[in-house]
């Protein structure tokens, strides 16, 4: 049984939040060693240490595959198929396109894992960021302030982010980042009609069709 990744990645220029992300990874670490885990991966080299400790610690044979697991009750389908409790926030929306934009432009320049913000960001991240926002349109979602998420919302929140983009790169950089592919890219997924397969595929479908081009 091997352990998931925790995003957190070590920071160089600020200890404290370097400390907290640390702590983290630790916490999750120590968690999937205790729950009979016999290994596991990071988001970063630099974490290694810090998980062979944390592992070392409980595992004294090569596998924990003695442990007991915990005896739990089966869920029911109810409470698998049951709506989220939570609030959407107008900065979860600016979040959600900002990630996935960065993502989704690191990922045409070839890229397959970034860091962004202080965590490691998988194509899974730009899946969630654009679905949630395809779902909060699609279903009239209202903020924590009452606004709706509808197309005029979401526009404005889009040519808000391409604005800030665009001035912190410039025209050149931008272009050559694949930011503007990625912004009409990212659109084309949350104003769609229907929900498309997992975001790599109509990507793959469009670099075919030589709307895209991948490096």
């Amino acid at each position: 049984a091997i352990g998931g990744v925790a995003a957190q990645i070590p920071i160089r220029d600020d200890e404290q939040a370097n400390q907290e992300a640390l702590g983290k990874v630790r916490a999750d670490k120590r968690r999937e060693a205790h729950d009979g885990h016999d290994g596991t991966w990071v988001a970063h080299p630099g974490l290694v240490a810090l998980a062979k400790e944390e592992f070392d610690k409980v595992m004294t044979a090569p596998n924990q595959i003695d442990k007991k697991i915990p005896d739990s009750e089966a869920a029911a389908a109810e409470q698998l198929t049951a709506v989220c409790a939570g609030t959407v926030t107008r900065h979860g929306i600016d979040t959600n396109i900002d990630v996935g934009v960065h993502y989704i432009a690191a990922w045409l320049r070839g890229l397959g894992v970034v860091p962004l913000y202080n965590l490691m960001e998988d194509a899974a991240t730009a899946e969630i960021s654009r679905t949630q926002l395809w779902q909060w349109r699609r279903f009239g979602a209202k903020t924590d302030a009452g606004e709706v998420v509808d197309d005029a919302m979401l526009k404005g929140a889009f040519q808000q982010c391409r604005a800030r983009l665009t001035q912190e790169h410039g025209e050149d950089g931008f272009e050559s980042l694949r930011f503007s592919d990625a912004f009409d890219f990212m659109e084309s997924l949350v104003f769609a009609d229907e929900l498309a397969d997992f975001l790599t595929v109509p990507a793959y479908e469009r670099y075919l069709s030589a709307d895209l081009k991948l490096p």
